[in-house]
């Protein structure tokens, strides 16, 4: 009796891992299918005192703004990209004139950066953990608060849900893709904790990006 018990457990066991497993893989193929749809923009402020973490936010929607204008028409996160690149010395230049309008001498650097992301809400959409393409932006010493948000699509200029959808499907992104980040298939903070779970486990077993 106490063996049949014991096999019940081990089936039980091995049922739960075999679960975890296949939803541990559906999430890394979910997560990493994403990321390299968008790009991410990270802001660093230079410390957390008041002053350098409004001057964040000032850098950041400069930023966006000529960002924006450079990237009017990409298509692709890959196109977004090499838009870019040859303009990080410019995107550099408009939080400088941020800056310098303020009386800070802080330096700047603009980097496009392989860099984690841990799962994120912002208004009308949500963004898993993972391993994404960014735009970085690092204001002086960069030992402030961070601020993330998507420069391609441009998710973080849209205001409600629907306007959400509508420019990530133009960005490409799949039907199930601008449901999951919007929450419309339901459940996505369940399963984006379950995401960064996953994540972090493979990075701590040393199998992670």
């Amino acid at each position: 009796m106490i063996s049949n018990k014991l096999r019940l457990w081990e089936a039980a066991l091995f049922l739960a891992l075999g679960l975890t497993l296949t939803a541990g893989v559906w999430s890394s193929a979910s997560a990493s299918a994403l990321a390299g749809q968008v790009l991410r923009l990270h802001v660093v402020a230079n410390s957390d005192s008041p002053q350098d973490q409004a001057l964040k936010l000032q850098v950041r929607d400069a930023v966006l703004d000529r960002a924006g204008e450079l990237l009017e028409g990409a298509s692709s996160q890959a196109e977004a990209e090499q838009i870019l690149t040859p303009h990080l010395e410019e995107l550099g230049w408009a939080a400088r004139a941020v800056l310098d309008q303020a009386g800070c001498d802080d330096a700047v650097a603009v980097s496009l950066d392989n860099q984690w992301f841990p799962t994120k809400v912002y208004d009308g959409f949500s963004l898993p953990a993972g391993t994404y393409r960014a735009l970085r932006i690092v204001i002086g010493e960069g030992q402030g608060q961070n601020w993330w948000c998507v420069v391609f699509p441009p998710l973080c200029l849209a205001t409600v849900t629907e306007e959400v959808a509508s420019t990530a499907t133009q960005a490409g992104l799949s039907e199930d893709q601008v449901n999951l980040i919007t929450g419309q298939d339901g459940g996505y903070v369940l399963k984006f904790k379950f995401m960064e779970w996953w994540d972090s486990l493979l990075h701590m077993l040393g199998l992670g990006d």
